[in-house]
């Protein structure tokens, strides 16, 4: 069969391996976060990961919030001012985490997900993973199940799609995101470049918190080099055509290719330049208090977030 699923569970939580055989392609997810640990494709003959990971699933539980690799974000996503919000008159404040003085990066990335099912034929291989929240946190006393399908599927493309609902008796705030970094070679991301689908940046204050406005910004309607670029901002993508992000060198492209309930993409480029996280989200960050793409999810209602991540060799 061209593509397998392999499940190990030989580290603290298992690991699940989606194998395209045929392509020498290979996409490692761990149930810890149910994140993307490394995307392998066959560079020169040989396996080249293009995510900037963890060493192993331990290192990942002992980690996770020191740069948030591959993090599932939710139920909102990168910073809500000082952590607080309001909802039917109520106050709330978020008890975790806190990069000073805002919460960051929702509730549920350090989750243990379940797996629920692995399929695998000539098409694809693909894996579903579930966490029951159950709105432990004061801040977010609103308890929801997600579950997450990765599928490897032919010309090296992975995609996942994140699905929520809930029974609580009202509506209740929400927002989705992932935050992956990206490596497409030794040299880091100043011999890439970069493209993207949009003409509008999100406004942020100096703790990168939106100030409500939004600037025309069109550096990167067309291809431009990433060296001596610095980023940490959130951009608003086209709604017309197809919104995705294309970054590239010499040897690999990536595009990533969210679908219409990931509007915002939000890049950070860290300090040693080694990888770039390019980061889908269906809201802006502070979303809960700014209303910029907030969704007030109904109850016993799927709602489906979705993005896709194809490498090509150049």
């Amino acid at each position: 069969m061209s593509f397998e699923v392999k499940v190990l569970s030989n580290q603290q939580y298992p690991i699940v391996y989606l194998i395209d055989h045929l392509n020498n392609c290979e996409a490692e997810i761990y149930s810890f976060g149910a994140l993307l640990n490394s995307f392998n494709v066959a560079v020169q003959h040989h396996p080249y990961n293009i995510i900037d990971g963890f060493e192993s699933v331990e290192d990942a539980v002992k980690n996770i919030n020191t740069a948030f690799k591959s993090a599932k974000l939710s139920p909102f996503a990168c910073r809500m001012n000082h952590g607080k919000y309001q909802l039917n008159g109520q106050t709330y404040q978020v008890e975790k985490f806190y990069l000073p003085p805002h919460a960051i990066h929702g509730i549920i990335y350090d989750a243990v997900f379940s797996i629920v099912s692995t399929n695998s034929d000539e098409k694809k291989a693909e894996v579903v993973l579930r966490y029951q929240y159950n709105g432990s946190d004061i801040g977010y006393p609103f308890a929801y199940t997600i579950e997450i399908t990765w599928r490897l599927e032919k010309n090296q493309q992975l995609s996942v799609t994140t699905k929520v609902n809930h029974n609580n008796n009202n509506t209740i705030p929400f927002a989705d995101g992932w935050h992956p970094y990206f490596n497409l070679g030794k040299d880091g991301i100043d011999h890439c470049t970069i493209q993207f689908s949009s003409q509008q940046m999100v406004q942020f204050d100096d703790t990168l918190i939106p100030t409500g406005f939004i600037n025309e910004d069109l550096r990167f309607e067309n291809e431009i080099s990433l060296k001596d670029v610095q980023l940490d901002n959130c951009f608003l993508l086209n709604d017309k055509g197809i919104a995705n992000c294309i970054l590239k060198n010499k040897q690999l492209q990536l595009t990533i290719t969210p679908d219409t309930t990931y509007p915002y993409l939000q890049i950070y480029t860290p300090p040693h330049r080694q990888s770039i996280a390019i980061e889908n989200l269906s809201a802006a960050p502070d979303a809960f208090n700014n209303k910029l793409g907030l969704v007030m999810i109904e109850p016993n209602k799927d709602y489906l977030f979705s993005t896709s991540y194809q490498v090509k060799k150049l």
